[in-house]
C-alpha cells in the first residue's frame, strides 16, 4: 500500500521549530491549562487534584460521557452514541477513509483543500475525480460540477468546510444542495468541519450536514477553534450503525481509546464551549482586518478575502517556485509560511492569520514577509 507524501506536514515538520514568526499556524492562538481555566473562570489545582486520584487506566473506550455530551452541544440532533472520538481531525479523517474506502470505489474530492480528502482515498486504491475549486467562484463548491462528477457508483464525497487553505464558507443553501447531491446517488458524504464556527460574519449560520443527512460523516476536532491542539483529541459522527460499528473495530486495530487527560480537558473546555468561542472569533476577526490591510498595500499579492477559519491562500507575482520562495524567505527574515504547491496552488501561499492573539504579533511578521518582497524586487 503506498501513498503520496504529506506535503503540508511535511513541511510544517522540517521548518514549524525553525522559524521566527509561525505565520504558516492553523489554530486560534493555543492556549495553556492555565489560561484555558482563567478565561472559563474554573479552579484549575482542583481539577488536576482530582485527576490525580485517577487510576490511568484504558478509561471509556468509546469516549468520556462529559466529552461526548459537550461535542453533542455543537451540533442539532446529535447524540453521544453518535460520536467516535480519535486522535486528532487527522486521526478522524484517516479512520473515516480507510474504513469506507476500499479499491475500485469512486470517490469525489475538492482541491485545494487538506490532503487527507484525496491520498487517503488514493492509497486505499480508490479512483478519485477532483472538483477544482475556482477562484472567481470564491472557491465555494459548485452544485453542477460537482454533480456531473458523481454517479450512481459513487460511494464517498469528500468536503472541506470551511476550506483549508481558502477560508471559503458554504451557505446552508449550498451545503443543502451538496448533501441534495449525495442523497440523489445514495454517498457517503465526509465534510472534514475542523474549523467550523470560526466565522467572520457573526450572522453566518453553520449547519452541518450530519444533522441534514442520514450518510454524513462530520470529523472535528480540539485543535483550530477550541486553541487545544496539544490534547490531540478530534472526532466523527456518524447515525448510520452499521457504519459507527465499522468505525470502532477498524480503531480497535489502531487507537482502542483516547487519553483520559485529554477527554477530561476537553469535557471541560466544551462545558465553557461560549466563552471559548468568544475568544476564538476576537482573535479571527480582528487578525484578518490586520491581514486584509496588509494584502492591499502590497502590489505584488492578491486573495480571495477568507469567509471563516484561519488560513488564507495569499498570491504572489513573481516568477518563483512557491517552495524556493517559502525557503528563502525563513531563511532569509524568518517567516514561516506554507508553500501553494502543497496544496497544488503554484505561485501562493498560505497564510495563518490567527497564530497570536496580539495583532502586533501578527504585524511583526507581515513585515517579516514584506522585507522578503522587497528582496525579490
Amino acid at each position: 500500500m503506498e501513498i503520496r507524501d504529506f506535503k503540508v506536514e511535511q513541511w510544517m515538520n522540517a521548518w514549524e521549530t525553525r522559524c521566527t514568526h509561525n505565520v504558516a499556524e492553523t489554530c486560534t492562538y493555543s492556549m495553556t491549562l492555565k489560561q484555558l481555566f482563567e478565561l472559563c473562570g474554573g479552579d484549575l489545582a482542583a481539577f488536576m487534584g482530582q485527576f490525580a486520584q485517577r487510576r490511568l487506566t484504558y478509561g471509556d473506550i468509546e469516549g468520556n460521557p462529559r466529552f461526548l455530551e459537550g461535542v453533542c452541544g455543537l451540533y442539532q440532533t446529535v447524540r453521544p452514541e453518535h460520536v467516535v472520538p480519535t486522535h486528532g481531525a487527522a486521526g478522524a479523517n484517516h479512520l473515516v477513509l480507510t474504513t469506507l474506502c476500499g479499491p475500485g470505489d469512486h470517490v469525489v474530492s475538492v482541491m485545494p483543500t487538506y490532503q487527507q480528502l484525496y491520498s487517503i482515498p488514493e492509497m486505499c486504491g480508490s479512483m478519485v475525480d477532483i472538483l477544482h475549486l475556482e477562484r472567481a467562484d470564491h472557491y465555494h463548491v459548485d452544485a453542477e460540477e460537482l454533480d456531473a462528477l458523481c454517479t450512481d457508483e459513487t460511494k464517498v464525497i469528500c468536503i472541506n468546510n470551511p476550506d483549508n487553505p481558502t477560508g471559503a464558507l458554504l451557505s446552508e443553501e449550498e451545503i443543502r444542495d451538496i448533501v441534495g447531491i449525495a442523497r440523489r446517488h445514495g454517498a457517503w458524504l465526509v465534510f472534514d468541519e475542523v474549523y467550523r464556527l470560526l466565522v467572520q460574519d457573526s450572522d453566518a449560520f453553520t449547519v452541518s450536514p450530519v444533522d441534514l443527512y442520514d450518510k454524513a460523516i462530520v470529523v472535528s476536532s480540539m485543535s483550530k477553534v477550541w486553541s487545544l491542539a496539544g490534547i490531540r483529541l478530534g472526532w466523527c459522527i456518524t447515525k448510520d450503525e452499521q457504519l459507527r460499528h465499522d468505525l470502532l473495530s477498524h480503531r480497535d486495530y489502531d487507537l482502542i481509546s483516547c487519553g483520559l487527560l485529554d477527554e477530561e480537558v476537553a469535557a471541560y473546555a466544551l462545558a465553557h464551549a461560549d466563552k471559548i468561542l468568544e475568544r476564538s472569533r476576537r482573535i479571527v476577526r480582528q487578525n484578518l482586518a490586520t491581514l486584509d490591510e496588509w494584502i492591499a498595500s502590497e502590489p505584488h499579492l492578491s486573495y480571495v478575502k477568507p469567509e471563516a477559519g484561519t488560513t488564507a491562500l495569499v498570491y504572489y507575482d513573481y516568477d518563483i517556485d512557491s517552495y524556493d520562495f517559502c525557503v528563502g524567505m525563513i531563511q532569509s527574515t524568518g517567516a514561516l509560511v506554507t508553500p501553494g504547491d502543497a496544496f497544488e496552488e503554484p505561485r501562493s501561499m498560505r497564510i495563518g492569520y490567527a497564530y497570536s492573539d496580539n495583532v502586533d504579533d501578527l504585524r511583526a511578521g507581515l513585515d517579516a514577509i514584506s522585507a522578503y518582497l522587497r528582496t525579490l524586487e
